[in-house]
């Protein structure tokens, strides 16, 4: 059979039901703000629902939830990857009732047949992708790496732009200015600790064994411990072959946010298909004046979402999984087409 051709859904609507919540365990994997997960998914009718959990929010680094949006809207294009490997077709509403501003996606299976070779690889890539904080060897990446990359954001009904040298320092003027603001604001630094320094065993926030300890960059990254420490070596990487970019929109709204988070995830699983390790620098955009100063820098034609800096990374064995919460804590609703309360 063609990858392009449908077949009947082997097992009906419980299969459907099944290979929702399989795909929403395996969306667990998606990379959010500080490591929040800030998601739930409820799954009923055959259908999937995404939901913003407030109680994850971060009320001084992200009042508006921009940033929870946008991790919701990487979890749920992992959601989309996982099932397409499985060779479900899906249809999502995005924001499908207004007067619910949590409910943020429904995700209906519409058809089945044999999976693509490239959902096959994004799934694979999904299942082995993980934020490389240490500074980046001074190879630059291909220019059509950055083209597929460029792609992937696209298709997504985004866009990607990339710093170019002669807009270097301005940007590094930016994330020095964004770090300085930050810092020394005390609510930050408290908001920041209390996800920097969970109990060990914890399921969420960022650990210090993923963390690196500060160095000379080209463009300084957030210091997630504060102090300058980190547990992850720091390699022999400079970052001067790193590339820069900004994820923007055509608005600026939870749609926006959350298409956003989907090309985050797009962009994500590409770079690893080719070698390239991606790390987001969240920061930028949580200071309202650096958001309106990367505005700038692409020339006010659309909103700044993300920042990422992208690169080829020093090879090394065991670079610690960041933790995430079970899918017991996360998905809820039928099993087998019957309503079993918590997965």
């Amino acid at each position: 059979m063609s990858s392009h051709q449908q077949s009947a859904d082997p097992g009906g609507p419980s299969a459907r039901v099944a290979a929702l919540r399989r795909a929403a365990t395996a969306a667990l994997r998606a990379p959010s703000i500080l490591n929040t997960q800030p998601w739930q998914w409820r799954i009923h009718g055959e259908a999937a629902e995404l939901r913003a959990d407030r109680s994850r929010q971060l009320p001084v680094i992200d009042p508006e939830g921009r940033m929870l949006t946008l991790s919701c809207g990487t979890a749920l294009d992992h959601m989309r990857t996982a099932l397409a490997a499985e060779g479900y077709q899906t249809s999502v509403v995005r924001m499908p009732d207004q007067a619910d501003r949590d409910l943020l996606a429904r995700v209906e299976i519409t058809g089945h047949g044999e999976p693509h070779a490239e959902d096959m690889r994004h799934y694979q890539s999904m299942l082995i992708r993980h934020t490389d904080r240490r500074p980046f060897l001074p190879t630059p990446m291909l220019a059509a790496t950055v083209e597929a990359l460029r792609a992937a954001v696209e298709q997504r009904s985004t866009h990607l732009h990339v710093i170019r040298l002669d807009q270097l320092a301005e940007f590094t003027v930016i994330a020095d200015r964004a770090a300085a603001a930050e810092t020394a604001d005390p609510a930050y630094r408290a908001e920041l600790s209390a996800w920097t320094n969970r109990a060990e065993g914890s399921d969420e926030g960022v650990p210090a064994s993923t963390a690196v300890p500060e160095v000379r960059r080209r463009v300084p990254l957030r210091d997630f411990m504060l102090d300058g420490t980190g547990g992850l070596p720091a390699g022999t990487g400079d970052d001067t072959g790193a590339t820069y970019g900004i994820i923007f929109t055509d608005a600026d709204d939870p749609d926006a946010w959350l298409r956003a988070g989907e090309a985050f995830s797009g962009l994500l699983l590409t770079a690893v298909e080719h070698d390239v390790s991606v790390s987001p620098m969240s920061d930028l955009i949580e200071v309202t004046s650096a958001r309106e100063s990367l505005r700038r820098l692409i020339a006010r034609i659309g909103e700044p979402m993300l920042v990422l800096r992208m690169g080829l990374a020093e090879p090394i064995a065991g670079i610690p999984e960041t933790p995430r919460r079970s899918a017991e804590e996360v998905i809820t609703g039928d099993l087998d087409g019957g309503d079993e309360g918590t997965s």
